[in-house]
């Protein structure tokens, strides 16, 4: 049984589809998703599709992140519409409705109900502690605030008292590579830029896999980056 996460999808069906199958996540494997699927890149219908699909064919544990929130908050106009339209909004909208009028009934009711039923504040191994931004460092999990879990970014984290490792996405990395900090991995590695890559890693081996939108892959290692971090400081 593998352990296996998967950063900020965006909308970016094509690299999800390529990473998947090379990853082959299967029955066994434990697959964690750490939010961010809608807005941005030009298919989030087809990325909620695929990730309902996984339910079936693997134990599939999806975060919610920041833009799901904000999908929410349009959805049930606490947000205003074109606010959300411009931070990646308009794209989800378009996945959807094409050229119709902007309709949330052309929305499936069960992509609805994956985000707000489904979709996890957090998931926690022996070893691990997996969000979508970040943790208080301080605090216990059931402590931990939605401004820390959805909102904050990497370059604020810190080890976590109780010396597991944060694996988080949110704060996209313009190199196109995982970060590592002392007691964090972030794996937000700018899909839906054109320069840009989807990264799962196996938790337990640190094998990184990366796919683009151009439908390219590949391989690097945890500990490859660890030592690129060293150099750098």
């Amino acid at each position: 049984m593998r352990t296996l996460a998967i950063g900020d999808i965006h909308g970016c069906s094509t690299a999800l589809r390529t990473l998947l199958e090379a990853v082959q996540p299967g029955a066994d494997d434990v697959l964690v998703t750490l939010g961010d699927y809608v807005d941005r890149g030009p298919d989030t219908k087809g990325v909620l599709d695929t990730l309902i699909g996984l339910e079936k064919t693997t134990q599939l544990i999806p975060l919610t992140g920041n833009h799901e929130i904000l999908f929410m908050e349009a959805m049930f106009e606490r947000l205003n519409l074109g606010a959300w339209e411009a931070i990646g909004g308009l794209q989800t909208l378009q996945s959807y409705c094409g050229d119709k009028p902007v309709s949330w009934n052309l929305i499936p009711e069960a992509h609805v109900e994956f985000i707000a039923g489904r979709c996890r504040r957090l998931h926690e191994t022996d070893t691990h502690i997996f969000v979508h931004a970040n943790l208080n460092a301080m605090l216990p999990l059931h402590e931990q605030s939605d401004d820390w879990l959805f909102w904050t970014r990497f370059s604020d984290s810190h080890p976590h008292f109780s010396g597991r490792t944060m694996i988080c996405g949110h704060t996209a990395q313009h190199s196109g590579l995982p970060a590592v900090r002392p007691g964090g991995i972030c794996l937000d590695t700018w899909v839906y830029n054109p320069a840009g890559w989807l990264t799962c890693m196996d938790v337990a081996s640190g094998q990184i896999t990366q796919a683009s939108q151009r439908g390219e892959l590949r391989t690097l290692s945890l500990d490859a980056l660890d030592m690129a971090t060293l150099r750098m400081d």
